[in-house]
């Protein structure tokens, strides 16, 4: 079971945060003021929103990508297996207030709203030769300086993307939170996890309240700018006999410990409503347990892959039991920079995307890709 918790490469893991117990169908936080899991705007975090095409076959594949700065070089970020480049977007507001650079942070294939025409194709190979589109879409034959980072499923791609040097331009690379020996130990337990989340959702403020007490993004702010980009509205209405009910009634709000039992009861006649049953449902955009038969391709060799890019590398864990043999070794040979960032889960860059920020900004200063901006370190 800590296996499971512990390692989950395509999503976040569920680890049970502090004050959040397991009890019957309900789960219940410590006493505190409600929170605000209102969504967050994209706008708050990034400069500029477009869709890139790239050439595909005979048709287009559209690209949505996310932007911030105008000078140094391209942050280019990979965001994890079910995830958005709207994950990146507190880290992106984090990062260009410390160094001189540009944020590029893209929804992969089949992700976001990204449009491609074969959302089946998850292969790495594919999802490499995407990275390699948009950048020349973006930038012609002359890219500026990359920094490829990613997280999880991303990190993966981005090492995939760097091998076959689709990126000639490539800086450095950075991956969060992925090796091969446990990513591999945890895929026969990932059908299990993914089975264990919500179906539905009644709303996003729901999608990103449930995202936080089960402890998937630890970070609130964050949460509430990325869980939009993970979930889309059902085309079924809610009082449809196809559609699970959402996890409303499997989580009962942080509010005042004096809330009366007459409110309660209140609550619950609302959430019966006729209009309420009306609202349509949300439900993720990808459908993960579908793309099993890629899982394995992403992650299996990675660390030889890895090992074998030429850049400088920076590898950033939420616990050091995740390392495996090869990078252990690697590690120990002194082929790439390792830092651990503790009381984080599996979206390391959410939960804590100030440290993470400061490790990358470390990292590229003293390997001089950027310089810091004034006031910092």
């Amino acid at each position: 079971m800590e296996k499971q918790l512990h390692l989950n490469m395509l999503t976040s893991r569920p680890p049970m945060p502090g004050g959040l117990q397991s009890g019957g169908s309900k789960m219940r936080m410590g006493p505190g003021r409600k929170r605000d899991f209102s969504p967050l705007p994209w706008s708050q975090y990034f400069e500029t929103m477009e869709d890139v095409e790239v050439d595909n076959e005979n048709s287009k594949d559209t690209f949505r990508i996310y932007s911030s700065g105008s000078e140094g070089p391209v942050l280019l970020l990979l965001h994890g297996g079910g995830h958005s480049a709207l994950s990146w977007a507190v880290f992106t507001a984090v990062i260009c207030s410390r160094i001189h650079c540009r944020v590029v942070a893209m929804d992969l294939r089949a992700h976001g709203d990204t449009s491609v025409k074969n959302n089946e194709d998850l292969s790495a190979e594919t999802m490499a030769k995407d990275i390699g589109k948009v950048v020349e879409a973006l930038y012609g034959e002359s890219p500026p300086p990359i920094m490829m980072i990613g997280h999880s499923m991303g990190g993966a791609i981005a090492v995939h993307t760097a091998a076959a040097n689709h990126v000639p331009s490539l800086l450095g690379l950075c991956v969060i939170d992925v090796v091969e020996g446990t990513a591999m130990d945890a895929l026969n337990s990932m059908q299990n996890f993914l089975r264990s989340r919500p179906k539905t959702f009644k709303s996003v403020e729901n999608a990103i309240e449930w995202s936080v007490k089960s402890g998937q993004i630890r970070n609130v702010e964050s949460a509430r700018v990325s869980m939009g980009g993970q979930v889309k509205k059902c085309e079924e209405p809610l009082s449809s006999p196809g559609v699970s009910k959402s996890i409303t009634e499997g989580i009962i709000e942080e509010e005042e410990e004096e809330e009366e039992e007459g409110q309660s009861n209140h609550k619950r006649k609302k959430e019966d409503d006729p209009e309420v049953k009306k609202e349509s449902l949300y439900t993720w955009r990808v459908e993960l347990s579908k793309t099993e038969q890629y899982w394995e391709g992403w992650f299996k060799g990675l660390s030889a892959l890895f090992l074998s890019c030429s850049v400088p590398k920076l590898l950033l864990l939420a616990g050091v039991d995740r390392l495996d043999k090869d990078l252990t070794i690697g590690q120990m040979q002194g082929k790439f920079q390792m830092q651990v960032l503790p009381q984080c889960g599996h979206a390391v860059h959410e939960d804590a995307p100030d440290k993470v920020a400061d490790a990358l900004a470390n990292f590229m200063v003293r390997h001089k890709f950027t310089v810091f901006k004034d006031g910092f370190p």
